[in-house]
């Protein structure tokens, strides 16, 4: 298979000293052999990110324009499109773990990415930890408790995302609510008593805000399962170094497969709700009521990204299981099969158990 067109990208490194090919080292901006332990350091690009602007690349020229050609390889059995280096000797999904085929491969095009943030834990790392919740699960079968004692089963991925940047203006027309109190009396005879209410006064309120939006994050790819799952799919955007080829040495890169259009479009719900706190905020008071926003987003701009995350996947009786460990915090996600007969068991033990207690009871 063929490495990422040099129209931006680097072609694969070997080592100077035995020829080996070199690796990122995560948590470094370090290349190193594995054999030798050389190591090169990864230059920093001179011009930053690469924010584009988003309006022409909505057009048809604007998509035409900073783009190359990869080579892709597409999984039959669950739909992921990945782009696997020549030093990446197992042909397997990284989502279903299936067997691929070198024939489905294809070249496409994509958009470079902008920023990447480089895997700050190694394979081993994220192995184990994965290895030790396994171990922590009640009634796991059998079969998954072997299969993370392989760590090739883990393997580290850059899925793709897009983010937006805005400057957000917007009107709107409202309520501010201002708590007040009143004490009343209720009820007769002994059942009298004071209680105090709590009321709200409306005024009228309008005005306009405005500010930054800064790197909202939208997915940018949807398999028919294996999706990262929210819960540790938070990364810290501030550690986002520019796009450089290297760090993607002995890893799996995932393209997009939800289209720019359709990112900004997730972006505009965001930017709503965004636009919604400001009002609330600007409005003021103990509570409001939001009448109308109309709202505006100019000079957008957006970058294709890549994040590490790690991901496992196991296949039990005829269902597949992902598991997922992000690659910078180490955070862990995934659902887990259950053993029937280990469950089964249980329970007839604990019912044998109760049997005897009660019996020697009497």
């Amino acid at each position: 298979m063929e490495e990422i067109s040099p129209k931006r990208s680097e072609l694969k490194k070997s080592c100077v000293n035995c020829g080996a090919e070199l690796f990122y080292a995560p948590g470094t901006v370090e290349l190193k052999c594995r054999y030798c332990g050389h190591a090169e350091t990864i230059t920093p690009s001179e011009n930053g990110f690469e924010e584009l602007e988003l309006k022409s690349y909505l057009s048809e020229m604007g998509g035409q324009s900073h783009s190359e050609e990869i080579t892709m390889i597409h999984c039959k059995n669950c739909g992921a499109n990945q782009h696997i280096g020549e030093h990446y000797k197992s042909l397997h999904c990284i989502y279903c773990s299936m067997p691929l085929i070198v024939e489905d491969t294809f070249k496409d095009d994509w958009i470079i990415p902008g920023a990447i943030l480089p895997f700050q834990i190694d394979q081993k790392k994220a192995f184990q930890i994965f290895k030790n919740w396994v171990k922590k699960l009640w009634f796991a079968p059998n079969k998954l408790k072997k299969a993370s004692l392989d760590p090739q089963n883990t393997k580290g991925l850059y899925s793709p995302y897009w983010t937006f940047d805005a400057n957000l203006f917007a009107t709107y027309t409202g309520q501010r609510g201002t708590y007040y109190y009143v004490t009343r009396t209720v009820g007769s005879g002994k059942n009298r008593r004071t209680v105090t209410e709590r009321r709200t006064s409306w005024t009228p309120a309008s005005g306009t805000i405005s500010g930054f939006i800064d790197d909202t994050l939208t997915k940018a790819s949807k398999q028919h399962s294996g999706i990262i799952p929210k819960k540790i799919a938070k990364w810290d955007l501030k550690s986002l170094k520019p796009f450089d080829s290297s760090f993607l040495a002995g890893f799996i890169t995932e393209k997009y497969t939800i289209s720019l259009n359709d990112g900004h479009l997730e972006s505009e719900k965001e930017a709503q709700k965004i636009a919604d706190r400001w009002v609330r905020r600007d409005i003021g008071g103990d509570t409001q009521r939001v009448s109308s926003i109309d709202m505006k987003l100019i000079d957008e701009t957006f970058k294709h990204i890549l994040l590490p995350v790690y991901i496992s996947a196991y296949i039990f009786k005829g269902k597949r299981y992902n598991f997922f460990v992000n690659g910078q915090t180490g955070a862990l996600s995934g659902k887990r099969p259950y053993s029937f007969w280990k469950i089964f068991f249980f329970i007839f033990f604990i019912i044998i158990a109760i049997s005897i207690i009660i019996l020697i009871l009497q």
